[in-house]
């Protein structure tokens, strides 16, 4: 879980960075300020890993508040002035988001953050984003990249990472094949093989030990997993 706080003194920026902390699923907002002296107050009592920084505050600008600060934590700036990004940058920031900014550039700046980010990011779980449609967030690298849940094909495990195929690419993730059993729906992916987890609904046929998916490409069916996945296909 990254622990967060947001500084800044408009109130439409301030939601749209609450939707947004809200919808990644493992942040905690600790605080939303006005202005950096009442950030300084929480900071004094409050360990954070992350401030998402206005530049242009009352009282004391964003830039002035970087300089005070002992002991930072990440910190992602957001202004609608691009002026600031190389001087920002002076101050070991994590990333520089130019308002406005989408959900999607969001993400690509969290993952930006390191303090165990490899552990705290690949816990992400698949973010609702309409009634019909899900969507997935894996990390890839220093990268947080949106797949449709339904265009996944099938999953499969290479050593220390996992290879996601969807119905245009192939993705690369760090996360287990583990991960990605207790993580989808069991209702449309099923694990069929040590090394494979398919979406059933992909299915052209089946033949024998392998199953034929709808491009022709066949894969394996395991003998340990063949009797619960025949159960799951033809129930």
């Amino acid at each position: 879980m990254i622990r967060c706080i947001i500084i800044e003194d408009q109130p439409p920026a301030q939601r749209v960075l609450k939707k947004y902390i809200s919808d990644i699923g493992n942040m905690e907002l600790g605080g939303a300020f006005a202005d950096a002296l009442q950030a300084m107050e929480f900071l004094k009592t409050s360990d954070i890993d992350l401030i998402f920084l206005d530049i242009h505050l009352p009282k004391i600008s964003g830039i002035d508040f970087l300089k005070m600060l002992s002991k930072k934590p990440h910190v992602i700036l957001t202004t609608a002035f691009p002026d600031y990004a190389l001087e920002s940058y002076e101050y070991d920031v994590t990333d520089y988001l130019l308002k406005p900014f989408s959900f999607e550039r969001f993400v690509q700046a969290v993952s930006k953050v390191k303090i165990t980010s490899s552990e705290k990011l690949k816990n992400l779980k698949p973010i609702k984003v309409s009634s019909t449609s899900d969507v997935i967030f894996i990390k890839s690298g220093y990268e947080l990249i949106k797949i449709d849940v339904s265009d996944i094909r099938f999953i499969h495990s290479d050593a220390d990472y996992t290879e996601v195929f969807t119905t245009e690419k192939k993705h690369l993730s760090q996360e287990p094949l583990r991960f990605w059993e207790e993580t989808l729906d069991n209702r449309l992916f099923i694990r069929i093989h040590k090394s494979y987890i398919l979406n059933i609904s992909k299915i052209e046929k089946i033949i024998g030990n392998q199953v034929r998916l709808d491009d022709h490409k066949n894969l394996p069916i395991g003998r340990a997993y063949k009797e619960r996945f025949m159960q799951q296909v033809l129930n």
